[in-house]
């Protein structure tokens, strides 16, 4: 039985813009954004739990998040997960609603969020690549094993090296439009 899947690879790959993608979306641009507020954690019935199973996080203003806290007890809570989370927000308490102006990002800020995409940018990439190397360290063991010829081999790591170019590319494209978006604020 032969180890090598292009499936397989193609859906790995596939997988580490998809998590560039998310990583990229908690980035703060100015804009108010929900996923902003995906990292929060808050301490509530004695667990840390992610801000997302105890609110409702909207945006109901380009520059304001609301979050509708569920259970009244859980707001205080909540308050203090968003305040440490260190995304530079200050919560306002409204009842069960907490209110989040997001503010001007300074041009240092924007700069330093940039640098940030291009890091996960490049982690991405680094993903793609090792996928790459599996890919091909399965194609040469099915060769040594006689499951494949060396020509199969060799067409199968050109359509490795296709894939691998296809996604390294892809995961540019996104970055490169995230920085675009943060810088041109």
């Amino acid at each position: 039985m032969a180890k090598y899947d292009k499936a397989d690879i193609e859906r790995r790959m596939a997988g580490a813009v998809e998590s560039l993608k998310s990583d990229l979306s908690g980035l703060r641009t100015g804009r108010a954004n929900v996923s902003l507020l995906d990292p929060v954690v808050c301490e509530v019935y004695g667990a840390m739990m992610p801000l997302s199973q105890v609110a409702t996080v909207s945006a109901p203003e380009p520059r304001m998040l609301s979050v509708q806290v569920w259970d009244r007890s859980n707001v205080t809570a909540v308050e203090k997960g968003i305040a440490h989370a260190g995304l530079g927000l200050n919560p306002m308490i409204d009842g069960q609603t907490l209110r989040l102006p997001i503010p001007d990002l300074t041009e240092e800020r924007r700069k330093d969020l940039a640098k940030l995409a291009g890091k996960y940018s490049e982690a991405a990439k680094i993903a793609i690549r090792n996928v790459r190397r599996d890919g091909m360290e399965m194609l040469k063991e099915d060769e040594k094993k006689k499951e494949i010829s060396e020509d199969e081999r060799k067409r199968s790591e050109d359509d490795v090296q296709k894939l691998t170019d296809k996604y390294v590319a892809e995961a540019d494209k996104v970055a490169d439009a995230k920085e675009k978006e943060i810088l041109s604020q």
